[in-house]
């Protein structure tokens, strides 16, 4: 043993060493009680409260949307109570034994489920909840209810659904709800960045129409409800949460405001069902003599409801690939021909121009030659000898391409856009097309070509370069019916909050008084707007107009019907019957309209896509609109019309035979 013992002399050389390492071992043991005594009595009340946290989950309640009503305070939009099956990744240790237990409740294929639980965990990380079903029905809610204490991850959650009553009718101007994309979350966020509002993942958000324009104002503000949960994220049934001895308090949503629109819901239905009837493609808008408009409709549409639920691949496929695009809102944003509808504003510039008067007599063949091509009327034998009335009346052709020689391209454009026609109306609703008004300038800019003259007659009866949308046109002929008044067409009335105080209220606006000189010099006489409205007065109630079968006893009604060319035909194929053809080949037909004829409230644009012919393409559901709105609003005009029709019946000389359209 003692071979291993150093003398005193080895020991005292490492005294020193045997120092440093007892320093150390103090130092490390003062740090560890230093930290522990940190971490029990400096952070001791935080750190609990942290771990108090991990047993409560906190969930966003989504906001109920506003209501929208319609002026009488129907309900057009409202929302339903809705369960919504979630999954929470974080929770769940075996994903394909949790699907194969939760999918086939659902009837959904246990692959699918686990494929869309990683996508959305790769998307938005692996804590976000997975909404798998919503809207589940009542036997779904039972079923998962029975093994969700077995089931780790899965929730049952309460949501607000939102629901389209009318369904279809009117689904473009409304407009469907959505979860909000991860592009549009930044986007949306900056936008709203002034009003305070934020959005993240799992956000329900307007995604077109009125839904879309409104989403400040229907949202709401979202609120908080807290959770005790276990280990595996599954709510725990006990009382009020509560972290360190304190009950947390659950935040209430505020539900948004309510918007009360200008339709008038037994107009809109009436509008829908003609059309739908019919089955007819194509827009109508009705509109008050002020702006406001009191129906809508664009079909083929389809069902909102089906967005809120969460549509499916296969039916969105089939919407985007329809060929008649029920998706568009075909009231304002296609835009067609206005075809022997937009007589009636060649009619205003001509007499206005004194190019012509209300007597002035016009001889009319079934054909003219300009240059070396012949421009045929729609009635082979022609007209005769005729003057504006029964130009109009009767619809004549060849009265108006003799009109658009007179007048040229230039002085149209400087009439006929006063009226509103190629410009946005400035509707609340995106994504509206301005169509066109064409003028010798614009072909330049746009095409890089000159005007041609013969390109005059095709404008002077509505064809060409001309387009415009069906809420133009009742604008336009609203200016006509009113005598000068440019009115901006509304449709949201009020927004109003949760205790009723009105936010915003929009009121009739005119946007120029054609009787007063406009910016270009020009001014519409009073006289020239009468006899433009007695003309389209003749279409309806003369005894040779296009349009007499639309006649309502007790209301004179002022209108005009038209037939649009979808393409071009050879001369020995002008005459051919419309109906004969394959629809793709067949006319679109119009009618637009305002009642009463001296003093109108109402004006009713139709465009009856493929339908050949505007009285009966187009008319039927104008008439249905005027005849709804008088039985609502003066049921006493149409007691008195049918009193009078009574007492003439067997005066009344049996109807002409219509050349027109």
């Amino acid at each position: 043993m003692s071979e291993f013992i150093s003398n005193p002399e080895e020991v005292k050389e490492f005294l020193p060493k045997y120092r440093f390492f007892y320093l150390a071992l103090f130092i490390t043991f003062v740090t560890f009680v230093s930290r522990l005594w940190y971490l029990q009595v400096l952070e001791g009340s935080t750190l609990r409260s942290f771990s108090e946290k991990n047993r409560i989950k906190q969930n966003k309640v989504n906001a109920p949307r506003g209501l929208v009503f319609d002026r009488n305070g129907k309900i057009l939009v409202e929302n339903q109570q809705g369960y919504d099956a979630i999954l929470s990744p974080q929770y769940i240790q075996k994903l394909d034994e949790v699907a194969a237990v939760v999918a086939p409740i659902l009837g959904m294929e246990p692959d699918k489920l686990v494929q869309k639980v990683l996508k959305s965990k790769k998307q938005n990380g692996p804590f976000a909840p997975v909404v798998v079903k919503d809207n589940l029905s009542r036997e779904e809610v039972f079923r998962l209810k029975r093994i969700r204490l077995e089931t780790q991850g899965l929730e049952i959650k309460e949501s607000v659904v939102r629901f389209y009553p009318l369904r279809n009718n009117s689904s473009q101007l409304f407009g469907y709800v959505g979860e909000i994309s991860k592009k549009q979350i930044p986007n949306y966020n900056k936008k709203f960045l002034d009003l305070g509002l934020t959005f993240e993942q799992g956000d329900i958000v307007g995604q077109n129409g009125l839904e879309e324009n409104l989403e400040a104002d229907l949202r709401g503000e979202s609120g908080i409800e807290f959770l005790q949960v276990d280990a595996f994220g599954r709510e725990a049934r006990t009382q009020t949460p509560n972290i360190y001895g304190e009950k947390i308090k659950d935040q209430e949503s505020v539900p948004g405001r309510n918007v009360i629109l200008t339709l008038d819901r037994d107009i809109q239905d009436v509008a829908y069902k003609v059309f739908s009837e019919q089955q007819r493609t194509g827009g109508v808008v009705a509109m008050k003599s002020t702006g406001e408009i009191i129906a809508w409709v664009s079909t083929p549409a389809f069902d909102p409801n089906d967005f809120s639920h969460g549509i499916t691949p296969q039916l969105w496929g089939t919407l985007i690939n329809d060929p008649d695009k029920p998706l568009r809102n075909k009231v304002i944003q296609d835009h067609y021909s206005p075809g022997s509808t937009f007589k009636a504003f060649m009619a205003m510039a001509a007499i206005q121009e004194k190019t012509i008067t209300d007597t002035t007599v016009v001889n009319c063949p079934g054909t003219i030659m300009f240059g070396k091509r012949p421009y045929h009327d729609h009635y082979k034998p022609g007209f005769g000898n005729i003057t504006i009335y029964d130009a109009v009346e009767r619809s004549s052709n060849v009265f108006f391409y003799k009109l658009g020689i007179q007048l040229g391209i230039d002085k149209m454009y400087n009439y006929i856009s006063l009226l509103g026609l190629g410009q946005p109306t400035g509707i609340e609703l995106k994504r509206e097309t301005s169509g066109t008004m064409p003028s010798a300038e614009w072909k330049k800019k746009n095409i890089g070509e000159e005007w041609q003259p013969g390109e005059n007659l095709s404008t002077a009866i509505g064809q060409g370069f001309v387009q415009v949308t069906p809420l133009q046109m009742a604008v336009a002929y609203n200016a006509i019916g009113t005598e000068g008044q440019v009115v901006k067409p509304f449709i949201i009335k009020k927004i109003v909050d949760t205790d009723g105080k009105v936010i915003q209220e929009n009121f009739p606006k005119v946007v120029r008084d054609l009787s007063q000189v406009q910016p270009n010099g020009i001014r519409i006489d009073n006289k020239t707007f009468k006899i433009v409205k007695e003309a389209l007065r003749r279409v309806i109630q003369g005894d040779r107009g296009t349009a007499r079968a639309l006649r309502v006893p007790g209301i004179e009604i002022a209108g005009k019907t038209g037939t649009t060319q979808v393409m071009a035909f050879a001369a020995n194929d002008i005459y051919t019957k419309c109906e004969n053809r394959p629809r793709h080949q067949r006319h679109h037909g119009w009618f637009v309209g305002f009642a009463p004829a001296d003093k109108p409230e109402i004006v009713v644009a139709a465009l009856a896509e493929h339908s050949c012919h505007g009285a009966s393409g187009a008319g039927p559901v104008v008439k249905e609109i005027f005849k709804t709105y008088f039985e609502k609003y003066h049921p006493e005009m149409l007691a008195e019309g049918l009193k009078n029709a009574k007492i003439k019946a067997a005066a009344v000389k049996p109807d002409q035979p219509i050349e027109g359209e």
